[in-house]
């Protein structure tokens, strides 16, 4: 391990996360999570792409998110794996510190492979809340698109919103590549959010 702290969870360099991820795709997510009810969706970098229609670059992971309270579905439906709490930069092995952080990584048990990252997301009943700020909050059934074949992903607003905390070259690209099809009502709803959660963000001039 790459050490080990006082609060007896993993620290996880960028070298060690490299290594042990290779996620599944969205098309592959989908058909393991088939039977789940659940308003379940693609988001991040992965979002961006199925909302765009075009897959350009690599993705060093795969992230959905589904609500908090219906975790219990995703975890039934892949018995033939094991989960991780994440957080902090550390992990732990589920069910540590599962209600202290809301990211759960799916890892293959034989070879320690991560093949998925789920968020577990605050709502009330079928209403999704912003863990950012929870005055942000929509009902799942305007918080998830679906591709041509099926796939579950968060709005670009959204996922674009959660990339702007850290502006990493990627989620850059990621905003330049989505803003000319956002249309103009996703455009104004972007920009309110972050002058909200980020007010003086460079996105909101070019919005």
């Amino acid at each position: 391990m790459e050490g080990v702290t006082e609060l007896g969870g993993e620290l996880l360099s960028a070298s060690v996360i490299e290594e042990r991820w290779d996620p599944w795709t969205p098309i592959e997510v989908a058909q393991r999570l088939s039977a789940v009810t659940a308003p379940w969706c693609v988001t991040a970098g992965w979002a961006i792409d199925l909302f765009v229609g075009e897959v350009t670059r690599k993705h060093d992971d795969l992230e959905i998110a589904i609500p908090a309270g219906r975790f219990d579905e995703v975890f039934a439906a892949v018995p033939d794996h094991q989960w991780d709490v994440v957080g902090e930069g550390r992990v732990w092995p589920y069910p540590q510190r599962f209600a202290d952080h809301f990211q759960t990584w799916l890892r293959e048990p034989d070879t320690g492979t991560y093949r998925l990252d789920v968020f577990r997301e605050p709502h009330v009943d079928d209403l999704w809340l912003c863990r950012r700020d929870v005055s942000i909050m929509l009902p799942y059934a305007d918080l998830v698109l679906r591709t041509t074949d099926g796939i579950p992903y968060v709005i670009p607003e959204v996922a674009l919103l959660f990339k702007a905390k850290h502006l990493r070259e990627k989620d850059d690209a990621d905003f330049v590549r989505a803003v000319p099809v956002l249309g103009p009502t996703r455009r104004r709803r972007l920009r309110r959010w972050l002058e909200l959660v980020h007010p003086g963000h460079r996105w909101i001039d070019a919005l």
